[in-house]
């Protein structure tokens, strides 16, 4: 360990960043579509999905068994409680057309993306 180099935290607050919720983002036929990885969770109920000044936020909430057992855990690795993520919107992206659906423990949210306009050169005159 003594040979790695230094590396600075990605998280000024790394003891949060066990709560943001894992996500995927790639473009499919000029749509962004983002994915996040949400097994075990109720999306009717422990979901909500907002978009809002250019902001699109994620939140839901895992809940743990309360069967009252005590469990002798070896390792337990699985958050449970809050989590969240919060992701920068491209320009141009229309909150109204933002669309989410969940299946098989994964929230897919696409985004239609405008596509901007191209860049006209403008010919300099001399006078």
């Amino acid at each position: 360990m003594r040979m790695m180099p230094f590396r600075p935290m990605l998280f000024p607050h790394w003891r949060e960043a066990g709560n943001l919720i894992p996500v995927e983002e790639f473009r499919e036929n000029g749509t962004l579509v983002m994915r996040a990885d949400l097994p075990g969770i109720d999306p009717d109920k422990d979901v909500e999905v907002t978009v809002s000044d250019g902001m699109l936020r994620i939140e839901a909430e895992r809940h743990a068994d309360e069967k009252g057992e005590e469990k002798d855990y070896v390792r337990q690795e699985l958050r449970y409680g809050p989590l969240s993520r919060s992701i920068a919107l491209p320009v141009g992206v229309a909150e109204a057309d933002v669309t989410a659906s969940y299946k098989d423990g994964v929230l897919e949210v696409r985004l239609p993306v405008l596509q901007r306009e191209t860049t006209a050169k403008i010919t300099v005159s001399k006078s």
